[in-house]
């Protein structure tokens, strides 16, 4: 890792001279699973390797239920059922696929929320933290490639109100959606894109993952008091590091298995818990369900898609100010990609020089603020947009851009925050107190 000296592989055996001058992979991986890990890290720190493998669960399970998948709306949903009740273990794949998928974003939103709270973003892990947010942007387009694949009437009809968004973009949206579908409406032409592209961007997150584990490796890794490694010398490391193996190691497989197992109690038990159940009726384009919702992964932002209709006084005022361009649709369509970008900029809205919220005390209540909104969008997604629903996601939407373009800048410049431990070995014993510490210490 650059920047933090340890200790590097060196080559004992002849062949493994001969190997390393060839092809340097064991000193990568040694380099890799030896790099100085800041010794303070809590368990928000586990979802790295959650993520890592629920992609290559998604892989996995992908390839095999894509030999066995028929791209084509006539026997689409028919080779679901075939792979449910004829392929040999069928039905364990696809729900370890339908279920990881809920997995991956649980995991990914955690890890989210655990970089905002403790400053992950901050310099210099700027271009860490974009990468991550185009892994996650990745994710939901996968996601909701796959989704569409199923052909049951959720996902026909969510492939159809999803692709209508680029037909809200004035002048060229009808170009680009026709483009999108290979037609004027979802069809065939859209199933067979929409096949190839889910079976293409696991791989691209591949691609984007080891560029995000290449960043952080450059740049060093968060910890929660959010001061850096000492690198004047080896000793100092030592004291802020311990090697992530054996130490991390151990500890990810440990919450790893604590996952999985509340992951199988689903996955055996549960399985359609999180389906919708009209999603087991073969797709119909003669017949619209009385409430069409995404995945609920999505939902957050679905329910700031609805926030924004024609009664509201900014769609009006953009409505008048554009000469009628920008109506309540291509508004929401803003507002809900908006809602994104606007966190891929947090390293910059962020003015505060203190990276970890455990010193911000101003801070914590509006984080915490901010993932409640975060849950209310959700459950506010889910539900028809009528009675108090829609008031209810204008205020949360209203919250989250709040949060990110107002709240996060003023603190910087407001909050007085309290004093970060000097090194992470002070954060370290403050925590955890030598054994042989006096009793004043480990006060």
């Amino acid at each position: 890792m650059a920047g933090i000296p340890h200790d590097h592989y060196e080559p004992k055996t002849g062949f493994e001279k001969w190997l390393h001058e060839r092809l340097p992979i064991v000193s990568l991986a040694y380099d890799t699973l030896m790099i100085p890990t800041p010794k303070n890290l809590n368990w928000m720190w586990i979802w790295g390797v959650v993520l890592v493998f629920c992609l290559v669960l998604q892989i996995a399970t992908g390839v095999v239920l894509a030999m066995h998948y028929t791209p084509n709306v006539g026997m689409a949903f028919d080779s679901i059922e075939h792979i449910m009740r004829d392929v040999n273990g069928g039905w364990a794949l696809r729900y370890l696929h339908a279920n990881g998928a809920s997995l991956f974003f649980i995991a990914v939103y955690m890890h989210i929320f655990r970089g905002l709270y403790y400053g992950s973003y901050k310099a210099p892990r700027e271009i860490v933290w974009i990468l991550g947010m185009l892994i996650y942007l990745a994710m939901m387009a996968t996601g909701f490639l796959g989704y569409a694949l199923v052909w049951g009437q959720m996902s026909f009809w969510g492939a159809t109100v999803i692709s209508g968004f680029f037909g809200a973009i004035p002048g060229i949206g009808d170009t680009i959606q026709t483009w999108i579908l290979g037609g004027p409406a979802v069809d065939n032409a859209t199933l067979n894109r929409f096949f190839s592209l889910h079976y293409l961007l696991p791989f691209v997150l591949v691609a984007l993952v080891a560029l995000h584990i290449w960043a952080f490796h450059t740049t060093g890794n968060g910890n929660p008091a959010g001061v850096d490694v000492r690198t004047a010398s080896k000793d100092e490391v030592k004291k802020d590091t311990v090697p992530f193996w054996p130490y991390f190691v151990v500890k990810d497989l440990f919450a790893l298995s604590v996952v999985l197992i509340l992951f199988f109690i689903v996955v055996y038990f549960m399985p359609n818990y999180l389906n919708h159940p009209d999603n087991y009726i073969e797709a119909n384009p003669l017949v619209t369900p009385t409430h069409i919702v995404p995945e609920w992964y999505y939902l957050t932002f679905f329910a700031i898609l609805r926030a924004f209709t024609a009664d509201v006084w900014v769609v009006q005022l953009a409505n008048f100010v554009t000469a009628g361009i920008v109506d309540a649709k291509f508004f929401g369509v803003v507002a809900m990609f908006g809602s994104i970008v606007v966190m891929v900029f947090v390293p910059w809205l962020d003015t505060s020089s203190v990276r970890s919220g455990r010193y911000r005390p101003f801070f914590r209540w509006w984080f915490w603020l901010f993932v409640f909104d975060f849950i209310v969008l959700t459950w506010a997604g889910s539900q028809p947009a009528e009675g108090l629903v829609p008031a209810i996601s204008l205020v949360g939407a209203t919250y989250w851009f709040g949060y990110f373009l107002v709240i996060l800048p003023l603190l910087g410049v407001l909050e007085k925050p309290n004093t970060p431990p000097a090194t992470i070995e002070e954060d370290f014993d403050a925590h955890y107190p030598p054994k042989d510490a006096p009793a004043s210490a480990a006060e």
